[in-house]
């Protein structure tokens, strides 16, 4: 399966495709680097929406998963830029319980791109499996809302090494 890594403010993540489809978005750099014009797509995407400077991913998905977890998952896609919905909220719409959004969103093979970060507990911000937990769910919530996202970032390489890595990357853009 083709993947792609990318350094990122939020740490390494991985990125990879099968059928002309993403298929899977990891934390982590990937051992096998094999990129396409997909996943360079999806690097060039997820940098421009890191940067602030993109709303919406335009590339094909295809995660695997039940019928009800697509279901979560379309919910999700639903939500617009900058908003939050509670689990009860995308439970009346993907039916299920809050709990089983949870579970769903848990499952997501495709985070970011498939906003699972938008889901929030009605009494707090609720759980986020990616990257740091919910100190990335709160980065990227704050990155959508326009907030400041230059607080630290707690990874081991820490935020500065984010900024020098889009610093460089902008330096090197034609």
């Amino acid at each position: 399966m083709p993947s792609l890594s990318l350094h990122t403010p939020l740490g390494p993540i991985t990125v990879s495709e099968e059928a002309g489809a993403l298929v899977a978005l990891d934390w982590g750099w990937g051992r096998d680097q094999q990129p396409t014009r997909l996943l360079e797509r999806a690097r060039d995407q997820l940098h421009a929406y890191l940067d602030g400077a993109l709303q919406g991913f335009t590339l094909p998905l295809a995660p695997v998963g039940t019928p009800y977890r697509q279901r979560v998952w379309a919910a999700l896609q639903a939500i617009p830029y900058g908003q939050t919905r509670s689990y009860a909220a995308i439970a009346a719409v993907a039916g299920g319980s809050a709990r089983s959004i949870g579970g769903a969103n848990g499952a997501n093979p495709i985070p970011i791109i498939i906003p699972c970060h938008r889901v929030v507990a009605t009494d707090g911000i609720g759980g986020y499996s990616g990257g740091e937990g919910i100190a990335t769910k709160r980065w990227l919530i704050a990155l959508e809302q326009q907030r400041d996202t230059h607080q630290p970032y707690p990874q081991q390489a820490g935020i500065i090494a984010g900024a020098v890595m889009t610093a460089t990357r902008k330096a090197s853009r034609p």
